[in-house]
């Protein structure tokens, strides 16, 4: 079976409803309840409770760090619609309560005098009533004494009032009314009190017997004697038991309200439930502004008019150096912004320049030459140095040709820098690292100056080449003046390993009585056998 779709008149009438909604949900007011600073438990609590009074418009799972400041929440107010801030905060004395209207102001200072939460209420009350069903709608405000007159009790009825959405009597369903949070002015203590109720409406002119029957309970009439007894309101109830609905609360029924008997142009009573939490605050300033404008208004410290013109005065002053700042600070970046722009010009400048002149001539002498020249002409030095020491004569001029020197066209590498220093082995010449070694060269000067021509055979005898016949003496091996590697065993003064037991110098493990100590051993006991024979 292919899959129900729905037709064009409900996908219209769905969209419409989405639009509404969103349009409904982005025009009522909404809110941030948090803390600042240490609060203990208690008042975290009470931060939790009105938290959820002010549901649904409000962040209910709101999570704040330490590090969050108030600029944090102001930024972000934008974007999620946010219109007012319930600020809790504790000192050693008091516990703060302060409500913002973002983001101009004003802001209102209370301090909380006393205040109950939920549960404590709750706990107090024999039936309470309070499910999930009443926090999806706003609660009722509903404001007692705010008429006086007085600009601050004006500022406050207007910010209490602005804190819910507002009601049109004409349009409203009287079954989204599932709670009324009371605010009442005191004007003798100047304290404010702050409910929060459940709401209620029951029929009236009804026994409780007559109710039970409406809600499907039939009651137990063994104790009475006739059916008047069941219908009459108010018969064989004691005193407690009685309703106490009159005047005040019964009223007549524009709608159907949820409930049995709760019918249209009918008598129902209105039931107050309290359900928490409980507050009593008392006003002490108003500000301009996020938390830090002019003091309109303080309970505790009254200026004269002077002393409020010369705060205003030095609050435009304030204002008019920050100003001031702020326009030079945006002449500088205008300037250094030009300048950039500037250099950048100027450089490019210079390359195109660069780019359209003749090259320069290859014949311009490359400043990195000297150095490699003078590097070649050191080492050639050593050469002749280390052949004066050896031989005791000059060397001749054709002996240690001079190297040529590299051609200008080259590119120029800076050299190396020779580590003079360097520990090399005996007999090992330190390479220039400006100059690459031929491999055909040898690598030892002693070897280099062994290969060339000497006029006097003398000299490479003095240097351990004897031209003439070799004796057996200064065979490779045979412990020559340049023997490196003679016959293991042979007694060589470069031996390194003689065979075991020949009784050379370097022998480490001789054959018992041939060498040394095989002599000294055999001696013991010939003398002992001698004198046995004597």
């Amino acid at each position: 079976m292919g899959r129900w779709s729905k037709t064009k008149s409900q996908k219209k009438a769905r969209a419409n409803a989405v639009h509404t909604a969103q349009e409904e949900f982005s025009s009522v007011p909404h809110s941030f309840v948090f803390h600042r600073g240490q609060i203990g438990k208690m008042v975290q609590q009470l931060v939790l409770n009105v938290r959820q009074a002010m549901e649904p418009y409000t962040a209910t799972s709101l999570k704040v760090q330490k590090k969050n400041t108030l600029k944090d929440f102001v930024s972000v107010v934008g974007p999620l619609g946010v219109t007012h801030f319930l600020i809790f905060s504790k000192t050693s004395e008091n516990i703060n309560f302060r409500l913002i209207r973002v983001p101009q102001g004003p802001t209102l200072t209370f301090r909380v005098k006393e205040y109950s939460l939920i549960k404590d209420v709750v706990s107090s009350l024999k039936h309470h009533r309070m499910h999930e069903q009443q926090f999806t709608h706003p609660p009722l405000l509903i404001l007692n004494n705010f008429g006086l007159p007085g600009m601050h009790i004006k500022l406050m009825a207007t910010m209490f009032q602005n804190l819910f959405p507002s009601i049109n009597v004409h349009k409203i369903n009287l079954n989204t009314i599932k709670r009324c949070i009371l605010i009442h002015y005191d004007p003798n203590s100047q304290l404010i009190s702050f409910r929060h109720y459940s709401l209620k409406v029951v029929p009236v002119g009804m026994s409780k017997g007559v109710k039970k029957l409406l809600q499907e309970k039939f009651p137990n009439m063994s104790r009475w004697e006739d059916i008047s007894d069941l219908l009459a309101p108010g018969a064989n109830l004691s005193e407690s038991e009685a309703e106490l609905d009159g005047e005040h609360n019964i009223t007549e029924l524009p709608q159907s309200y949820a409930g049995r008997g709760n019918m249209k142009a009918q008598q129902s009573a209105v039931r107050l439930t309290e359900i928490g939490p409980r507050m009593t605050l008392q006003l002490i300033k108003i500000e301009e502004g996020l938390n830090d404008g002019n003091v309109l208004y303080h309970s505790f410290v009254h200026k004269t008019e002077e002393e409020l013109k010369a705060a205003l005065e030095r609050k435009e002053e304030k204002l008019r150096l920050k100003a001031e700042r702020r326009k030079k600070q945006e002449q500088n970046v205008a300037q250094k912004k030009a300048q950039r722009e500037d250099n950048k010009k100027k450089s490019l400048e210079g390359i195109r320049k660069k780019q359209q002149s003749p090259e320069e001539d290859s014949e311009v002498e490359d400043p990195g030459l000297d150095d490699q020249a003078a590097a070649a002409e050191s080492e050639e030095d050593d050469d002749a140095e280390y052949y004066r020491q050896e031989v005791g004569q000059e060397p001749d001029e054709d002996l240690f040709p001079k190297s040529r020197k590299r051609k200008g066209a080259q590119l120029y590498r800076s050299p190396q820098t020779s580590k003079k220093f360097k520990a090399v082995k005996p007999g090992q010449r330190e390479r220039s690292p400006s100059k690459r070694r031929d491999p055909q060269q040898p690598k030892f000067k002693k070897q280099r100056l062994l290969s060339s021509t000497f006029p006097d055979p003398s000299i490479r005898m003095k240097l351990g080449a004897y031209q003439g016949p070799r004796s057996s003496a200064t065979k490779r091996g045979k412990g020559g003046p340049r023997s490196r590697g003679p016959v293991k065993g042979k007694g060589g003064p470069r031996s390194r390993g003689p065979v075991k037991g020949k009784g050379g110098p370097r022998s480490r493990g001789p054959v018992k009585g041939k060498g040394e100590r095989g002599q000294a051993h055999q001696k013991r006991p010939f003398k002992q056998k001698n004198k046995a024979n004597r």
